[in-house]
């Protein structure tokens, strides 16, 4: 029986990792919980899986949440409490679900206290790969990536990176492939959210929309498998039915297909190395009408330009990206900014931030808070 500390709990991916938990009760405890707000719906799951934890990032809803439990479950509070929980010697795996920045630190002390950390939080790496995986490598912890596209490629890799020449990371191209450019100006909130393939929350699903996802799961896949700019490629496939590819210098592609559902991923990545039952249909590909494949348009997609740009300059450029990203998104998704407005502001955090090499976690964090201010101010020039 492992004890899983599940971040994240109310969102996506932590409802499919309830699903799959659900499957095997013999096999899995959910040992805490956590979410941002959402105390209503955090009652239901505490009084079904009765935690012995359950911690709200907000304060006021933890208290309100403290008040109304029924259970015997310890209600706590703040990111400083996400940052202990799993770190405790109940906690076995730590399924890192939180949305943004915010996610970085509890993902990053499971790794110091040699968790099986199940990344689901792309921002861990963006911010702090080089910290991150020297972390995880000193301190032994296990990680499992949880996105589809990276669970891909570390399968197709057990068969090793000898005469390894690329990876493709495939990407849905989201809800305005076909859509022209000159028809973004009009896109709004709700458009953005509404995925083809991919239940998501708002901030990933607009993410996908501008493709800056798939320019973060680049990001991400430099650091998870040590690969350099050039061996990372990206390719638009509408289906989602191959989950991306490895290329070998003998002529040799590995692919890894499924249906689009993550409860497959978060199955592997609990049970890995070996395999159990996801609760995901088998793939009927003779039911499948075609299998597109396209170049994606940088000039269309500006945000995965703008990431493979920040990634070939290095130093500090992922950290402000990411941190002008997410203002630009918040703004956008309260009707403060347009679409195409969100590129440029990223672009333009980019050119005002001083370029550096950051050697620690604090930098780091010092580096988000500034590039945050900056785009803040960019941002006041739209209104």
């Amino acid at each position: 029986m492992k004890n899983i500390t599940l971040l994240g709990a109310t969102g996506s991916i932590g409802k499919s990792t309830l699903s799959v938990v659900d499957l095997h009760p013999d096999k899995f405890n959910i040992f805490a919980l956590s979410a941002n707000t959402d105390w209503e719906q955090m009652i239901k799951l505490c009084n079904k899986y009765q935690p012995s934890y359950a911690i709200m990032v907000d304060e006021q809803s933890a208290e309100k949440l403290s008040n109304a439990i029924t259970t015997d479950t310890q209600v706590l509070s703040s990111i400083q409490a996400l940052d202990k929980i799993v770190t405790h010697q109940d906690t076995d795996y730590v399924m890192a679900a939180i949305v943004g920045a915010i996610g970085m630190s509890s993902a990053l002390c499971g790794a110091k206290a040699g968790k099986r950390i199940m990344l689901a939080n792309k921002e861990s790496l963006v911010l702090a790969g080089d910290i991150f995986m020297k972390t995880v490598k000193e301190f032994n912890a296990e990680l499992i990536p949880v996105d589809s596209e990276h669970s891909a490629i570390f399968q197709c890799l057990k068969s090793g990176k000898s005469g390894l020449n690329k990876i493709q990371l495939t990407a849905s191209g989201g809800p305005f492939l076909h859509t022209p450019i000159s028809q973004f100006k009009y896109i709004t909130p709700n458009e953005a959210c509404t995925h083809p393939n991919w239940s998501m929350g708002r901030k990933i699903s607009v993410d996908s929309a501008t493709m800056m996802n798939k320019g973060l799961e680049v990001i991400e896949a430099h650091y998870l498998f040590s690969l350099t700019p050039k061996q990372i490629d990206v390719v638009i496939h509408p289906q989602s039915i191959v989950h991306s590819s490895v290329f070998y210098k003998d002529g040799s592609t590995l692919s890894q297909l499924g249906n689009p559902d993550m409860r497959t991923v978060i199955a592997y990545a609990m049970s890995y190395p070996k395999r159990m039952n996801s609760g995901v249909s088998e793939l009927d590909l003779t039911s499948t009408a075609s299998l597109e494949f396209y170049q994606p348009d940088f000039e269309k997609f500006t945000c995965l330009k703008l990431a493979f740009e920040a990634l070939n300059k290095g130093g500090n450029a992922m950290i402000t990206m990411n941190a002008a990203n997410e203002i630009a998104v918040k703004h956008f998704l309260n009707h403060k900014i347009s679409f195409l407005d969100i590129p440029k502001i990223i672009d333009q955090t980019l050119s005002t931030m001083k370029h550096a090499t950051l050697n620690s976690l604090e930098e780091v964090i010092n580096n988000d808070l500034i590039a945050r201010e900056i785009a803040h101010e960019i941002i006041k020039q739209y209104g």
